[in-house]
């Protein structure tokens, strides 16, 4: 076993330099002057008091520095994960309390647990299972859900937390004469102040800047009194080692929210990682040792009362912007987080909730994915719908319910296209050997008394009626004038027994019809299942070709013959 290879910061270092140290260490301090206002705000979001979250940028990103096989990838306290906490564990107990953060931290546990026997079992393959149409649309709600549910922050007066969106839109709007408008002044103004630091320079902390500034003018003109509410006191240091919760009842009570936010968190952090792996081109992201990292750092996480963490495109963005060479740069920022709790938390005190609302909504505007509707709707209206009804149901029912609805809809879309696989009816091109679908190429000519039918999927019990279906479709369509049948398989990459039984039954039934059936293409695999089931020498070898115009020569030839000509 090759510890580099469970340890990818090994073989980064194995030719590293001050000038690639340098890197990291710049891009790792961009990362953490936005991580620490984020991480607060993200705590925030997920019910929890902001320490929290700055923990979520400590022991998780020096694991996943040491673990990870992207480069550029930051983990950390994310929007969607923190919703996803306060939707299952608020139903448990009381966002905030003793109870609740134990159940949080518990959460964190069970989901890096998860994510190890995952990535031992090398199951990374499993992402690959939900769609990205899928994604964007349980995206898409769930920042309009957190939009939403900053409401009370950006308004400055109490809302109640209910179980549907549209009844916190209500609420807001029968009480919107208790708004507090100097909180609504200050929400709008970080909002306009960050973007305007953007326009001036990307490279700005915008964040840090108005949370410091935003801090300084509430002290100054003790705002607090006013009617804003500040965060108030952030405990001083580091977090100190504990033992989870894990009692059977416990466990049980939150794997709900433990299988939601482990499927989100793998498919976005494994997602992230791959567009680096791509942008870069200087490393290979392997999604089972990314299961195992990002395990152990919230298993380690959980251990030192951390927040639970996932990928965040934000951060991972500027990491890569800012010239990450390796795992060093999330290492790095754990340092800066590590000095800020021990020196900087009480600077914070009078920092107004408004403000992280307004980090909040800055944050979620990039999850809201309109352009990859209008792109759908454009290109591909069965993927627009799978996208609309994820987006429906995860506003309409909740977060868990619009998850377990993206997971039922990416299975029922694979098992629909493999079951109707596409089958396309080939005509020859003029002058050429080559046969291509005849519904593309209106050149393409067809024999009068042939049908070339091309199957293209694995043929198995799933689509094998299908097939069927299809062929007896296409011979009543044609009789009687259909005489020789042609199955191109070049494309039928496998067949199982159920496969077999059907293509025997479609042989059945042409010959009792007084066609001839013709075998090209089959790989060798098919091949072997069609010899070892003794099909191959019923249908008989003589009308089985490597080529289909070797095929429709020997046809030629044989109708020549009966012909007589």
């Amino acid at each position: 076993m090759k510890i580099k290879e469970y340890i990818p910061l090994l073989e980064n270092l194995s030719d590293y330099s001050k000038t690639t140290f340098r890197e990291d260490a710049t891009a790792g301090l961009t990362v953490s002057i936005l991580l620490i206002p984020q991480g607060m705000a993200y705590a925030f979001l997920a019910g929890m008091p902001p320490i929290y979250g700055l923990y979520g940028g400590l022991i998780p990103l020096f694991l996943y520095g040491l673990l990870g096989s992207s480069r550029q990838l930051s983990i950390g306290p994310v929007a969607i994960s923190a919703l996803l906490v306060l939707a299952g564990i608020s139903e448990l107990a009381e966002p905030g309390s003793d109870h609740y953060i134990q159940l949080v931290i518990t959460t964190g546990l069970l989901i890096g647990i998860v994510q190890i026997i995952l990535g031992l079992l090398r199951m990374g393959f499993l992402v690959n299972f939900l769609s990205h149409p899928v994604v964007a649309g349980f995206t898409s709600a769930a920042a309009v859900i957190i939009a939403l549910s900053q409401l009370k922050d950006l308004l400055g007066f109490p809302i109640p937390r209910f179980q549907y969106s549209y009844e916190t839109v209500l609420y807001a709007v029968e009480y919107i004469d208790q708004s507090n408008w100097i909180t609504i002044l200050l929400c709008f103004s970080s909002i306009a102040f960050i973007l305007a630091l953007r326009r001036i320079n990307k490279k700005l902390p915008g964040a840090l800047i108005v949370v410091l500034l935003g801090t300084i003018i509430s002290w100054l003109l003790n705002l607090e009194n006013r009617g804003v509410s500040i965060i108030r006191d952030i405990p001083k240091g580091l977090p100190g080692f504990m033992v989870p919760e894990l009692s059977f009842e416990t466990i049980i009570s939150l794997m709900p929210t433990v299988f939601t936010v482990t499927i989100i968190g793998i498919v976005e952090s494994i997602g992230i990682a791959k567009v680096l792996e791509s942008r870069h081109q200087d490393h290979e992201v392997r999604p089972n040792q990314e299961l195992l990292a990002l395990g152990f750092s919230k298993l380690g996480g959980a251990f030192f009362q951390s927040l639970p963490t996932s990928g965040s495109f934000t951060r991972s963005a500027i990491n890569s912007a800012a010239g990450a060479k390796s795992g060093m740069a999330s290492i790095v920022a754990a340092v800066f987080v590590m000095l800020t709790l021990i020196f900087l938390t009480p600077l914070f005190y009078f920092l107004p909730k408004a403000i992280l609302a307004a980090i909040i909504l800055l944050a979620v505007r990039s999850l809201f994915d309109y352009r990859e509707a209008i792109y759908l709707w454009q290109t591909h209206r069965r993927d627009f719908v799978m996208m609309l009804v994820t987006f429906v149901f995860t506003l309409a029912l909740g977060i868990e319910e619009g998850v377990l609805v993206g997971v039922i809809l990416s299975v029922l879309a694979v098992l629909y296209r493999s079951s109707r696989p596409h089958v396309a009816i080939l005509g020859k091109l003029p002058g050429t050997t080559y046969y291509r679908n005849i519904d593309r190429f209106e050149e393409a000519e067809q024999l009068e008394d042939v049908i070339i039918m091309r199957f293209d999927n694995q043929l198995y019990f799933g689509n094998a009626a299908y097939f069927k279906d299809v062929i007896r479709a296409l011979v009543k369509d044609n009789e009687p004038k259909i005489k020789y049948f042609f199955l191109d398989a070049k494309s039928m990459y496998d067949i199982d027994s159920s496969g077999l039984r059907a293509l025997h039954e479609v042989y059945r039934y042409l010959s009792q019809r007084g066609v001839q059936l013709y075998i090209s293409g089959a790989i060798g695999p098919v091949r072997d299942m069609l010899h070892k089931s003794g099909l191959l020498d019923e249908i008989g070898k003589d009308h089985h070709f490597m080529y289909l115009n070797d095929a429709i020569e020997d046809y030629k030839v044989r109708k020549s013959t009966e012909t007589g000509l």
